[in-house]
């Protein structure tokens, strides 16, 4: 229903626009190419809509301003790094107060204990650690399922992502063969010798998969996230929970995303019982950390197979894991930030903006899906829920998403990159909700004006 030519000139106008909207940060992109490749600190910042990056200036709550002075209500929130929104106040001051008794020690704090009480309330997991990032919490878990059950592969979904994790970057060919995913860079070994990929919402290939006999764990988020929200049909994940017991696989949970439903994530809203658990991102309010989680079982399993003499050259924890400053700010963002009432709010304007969304798509009479997973909302271009990765990885459009991107970009909202997601924060209001309508609705006027 997109006119391409009439997508292609409403798009060398926004890219226009753009010019002239941010010179000062054209001028640092200028610089930037000289000294980083590509001009960005990391190459999927390239990814942004335009001719390069908006240059940041300051930011605070639900949003920031650039190099040029627009300021910006902000629906990315560091794809999910922010959920707090930026520097909240609580996580700041804790944050300052550590500073003037150290960064890190390798030493535990008081924080620890106190994060760790509050994770195992949220979350229903008695026993937990910490890392710098969830990519490595999701390394350190493998690991260690690896170690107790003896076996060698992990099962992961189709499109799913976890961080920087080598096994994770797995995909299936026509065929439904385990290949590495486009775009996988480098990866140390053919996929199908460490990763068996299976379909989400689909059983019969999660028992196909696990009746081999070789699996050590299934990583998976309770609904996928980064290709596109794909919600778990009713029972799913139970039934997960169910097959992972009964063929001696450890079940891992992801909830660095899906903790946009509330407090405890979706293992708490589903009454979920993983073995173990990992998060990251916006429990210390944008602070680089991770953590994971685990039964009481499954510590004793790992403490029956290692020994103390050599416990530092496992391949789990760094240097900086568990570091004070990290803790200082998860132990503030939980108790203080991320609470049950910020929570309400969030999950209130989540389903504002996606009702908003909602009706753009019925006016102009679009054939696009709204997603909704508490404080998050997406929107593909396909007319019905996707119920798989690869579903939703089709329903993708670059050519229109990007012209989207770009366009609400410049009239002051910044939604994430690699998708088309929004998310709230405490600091988020209903006017800034009511203005994104607003200007999507005017957004979609023009994509269908003949």
């Amino acid at each position: 229903m997109i006119n391409r030519k009439r997508l292609a000139e409403l798009t060398a106008r926004e890219e226009k626009r753009f010019l002239d909207l941010h010179p000062k940060s054209g001028a640092l992109f200028a610089q930037a190419k000289k000294v980083m490749p590509g001009g960005v600190p990391m190459s999927w910042m390239a990814k942004w809509p335009g001719a390069y990056p908006v240059f940041v200036a300051t930011s605070k709550g639900a949003k920031f301003t650039d190099v040029d002075g627009h300021t910006y209500v902000d629906f990315c929130l560091g794809d999910t790094g922010s959920m707090t929104g930026h520097s909240p106040s609580a996580t700041v001051e804790a944050i300052t107060e550590q500073m003037k008794h150290g960064f890190t020690s390798m030493l535990p704090t008081e924080d620890a204990v106190i994060v760790s009480q509050e994770l195992a309330q949220r979350f229903g997991l008695p026993l937990w650690q910490f890392t710098v990032t969830a990519t490595d919490a999701n390394r350190h878990s493998i690991r260690y399922c690896r170690l107790i059950t003896g076996k060698s592969k992990i099962i992961v979904i189709d499109k799913c992502y976890h961080g920087s994790v080598d096994e994770t970057f797995a995909t299936l060919d026509s065929s439904g063969n385990t290949i590495k995913r486009e775009g996988n860079l480098g990866a140390p070994v053919d996929l199908d010798q460490t990763t068996r990929v299976v379909e989400f919402n689909n059983l019969a290939a999660m028992e196909n998969a696990l009746k081999k006999g070789d699996v050590a764990a299934i990583l998976m988020e309770p609904a996928m996230t980064n290709i596109g929200i794909v919600l778990p049909e009713e029972g799913y994940l139970e039934a997960v929970g169910v097959l992972a017991k009964k063929y001696g696989a450890i079940w891992i949970i992801d909830e660095t995303h899906t903790i946009s439903v509330g407090p405890g994530g979706m293992t708490a809203l589903y009454g979920l019982k993983p073995d173990m658990l990992t998060i990251g991102k916006a429990i210390a309010g944008g602070i680089p950390t991770g953590t994971f989680g685990m039964t009481n079982d499954v510590a004793r399993q790992i403490k029956e197979r290692t020994s103390r003499e050599i416990i530092d050259t496992g391949g789990i924890g760094s240097t900086l894991a568990g570091n004070s400053m990290s803790l200082a700010a998860m132990r503030a963002t939980l108790t203080h930030v991320l609470t049950a009432s910020a929570f309400e709010k969030m999950v209130g304007l989540g389903t504002a903006w996606c009702d908003g969304v909602d009706s753009a798509i019925k006016e102009f009479n679009l054939p696009w899906y709204c997603s909704r997973l508490g404080a998050r909302g997406e929107y593909l271009f396909q007319a019905t829920a996707p119920k798989t990765g690869k579903e939703a990885a089709d329903a993708g459009d670059f050519e229109l998403e990007q012209y989207i991107h770009l366009r609400m970009l410049n009239d002051g909202f910044l939604i994430t990159p690699f998708h088309n997601m929004a998310l709230m924060s405490p600091e988020t209001t209903m006017a800034d909700v009511e203005a994104h309508t607003s200007a999507f609705r005017k957004m979609c006027a023009d994509l269908v004006e003949a």
